[in-house]
């Protein structure tokens, strides 16, 4: 697999944010690799042991070196693909294949897949909670969207939540027995308790349009929540926000880098992503908007070297209809795209300071 170093742009995005009295800039360089490949995308995840990024593309899942681009494995065989859960201190990693409706259970050294894991329908976004040894998987089931959570080491399913959405998307553990999960379509937060895996409450978002990726951070006790046009800050003692952050549309994901103290925003219809200061738990400042491409609409970050991860293909034209064919329905609903072009290049973006 070749990998080539598109372009690179350096400096466009510096602003000076306040930090009590002290100013600080932020430059960010953004890089962009073309590695090829087949398929779409949905989610990137990042082992921040490795710096390895792992990149879904549909019926199978790239494996990245984050600081140069170069394509170091693939697993195959994940139809339906939407993201990828590392647990290092297990050795393993697991994808959610939505269209076999199984987590696909691999090695990290070899990525040699270890077993398909059978779950349910509407598998989608994973995530490991480290305080609790679990991985998470929040599912678009019917009649109602539910929460499953596996054993890192085994695979085993240990626990099935029932959710008040269809549409459960990013979930996020505080270490202190709860799980936050996102409701992207009544737009609230619910919160699980891993003693007994039952939901105890549902927090309202308020501004909040379709709520995505969410982050914690331990330090502020602060939940993070990316959203369409406004993105919010809750305080999990009270489940109230205490902030609101502005941002652009199409998100489906949300960067967290508590070293840093910078939230990153990926903004896919806007091909930008909004990075946001941490000044105080309860107040925040956009320090910058960093150009990426458009439909990038994932992120991961990663606290150790605090790169940033996106990836989108790009499509040439959309092959023309048979003759006679008729036009396709205006205004349809649903998330369809209609024809697609072929994919021509196939960008994987790395943000840095």
């Amino acid at each position: 697999m070749t990998t080539r170093l598109s372009i690179v742009l350096v400096g466009l995005s510096i602003a000076t944010l306040a930090t009590g009295a002290v100013g600080k800039a932020q430059t960010f360089k953004v890089e962009k690799f073309d590695i090829k490949g087949d398929g779409g995308t949905d989610y990137v995840s990042v082992e921040a042991a490795t710096g390895r990024v792992f990149v879904s593309r549909g019926s199978h899942v790239m494996v990245v070196e984050g600081a140069t681009g170069k394509v170091l494995g693939d697993i195959p065989n994940t139809p339906g693909v939407h993201g990828a859960g590392i647990v290092t201190k297990a050795g393993h990693g697991f994808t959610t294949n939505s269209g076999d409706q199984t987590v696909t259970m691999f090695d990290l050294k070899t990525l040699a897949v270890l077993k398909q894991i059978k779950v349910g329908p509407g598998l989608d976004g994973i995530m490991y909670d480290e305080p609790d040894d679990k991985v998470i998987l929040t599912n678009h089931s019917r009649p109602i969207g539910t929460l499953t959570a596996l054993d890192p080491a085994t695979g085993d399913i240990v626990a099935t939540v029932e959710l008040e959405d269809t549409a459960p998307e990013g979930a996020a553990a505080d270490g202190k027995g709860h799980i936050f999960v996102n409701n992207e379509g009544k737009n609230t937060i619910q919160v699980i308790d891993t003693k007994t895996w039952k939901a105890t409450a549902s927090w309202p978002l308020g501004a909040c349009e379709g709520p995505t990726g969410i982050a914690y951070d331990k330090a502020s006790n602060r939940i993070f929540s990316g959203c369409n046009k406004n993105s919010v800050v809750v305080d999990p003692n009270t489940g109230k926000v205490v902030a609101n952050i502005t941002n652009g549309t199409r998100v489906d994901a949300l960067g967290w880098d508590p070293g840093k103290k910078l939230i990153y925003i990926p903004n896919g219809a806007e091909g930008n992503v909004t990075v946001v200061h941490q000044d105080s738990p309860d107040k925040y400042t956009v320090v910058a908007t960093v150009p990426t491409f458009a439909g990038a609409k994932t992120i991961a970050a990663d606290p150790n070297t605090h790169n940033v991860y996106l990836f989108q293909p790009e499509r040439g034209p959309a092959p023309a209809p048979p003759a006679g064919a008729a036009p396709p329905a205006a205004g349809g609903g649903g998330r369809g795209r209609g024809p697609q072009g072929p994919i021509i290049s196939a960008w994987f973006i790395v943000i840095k300071q």
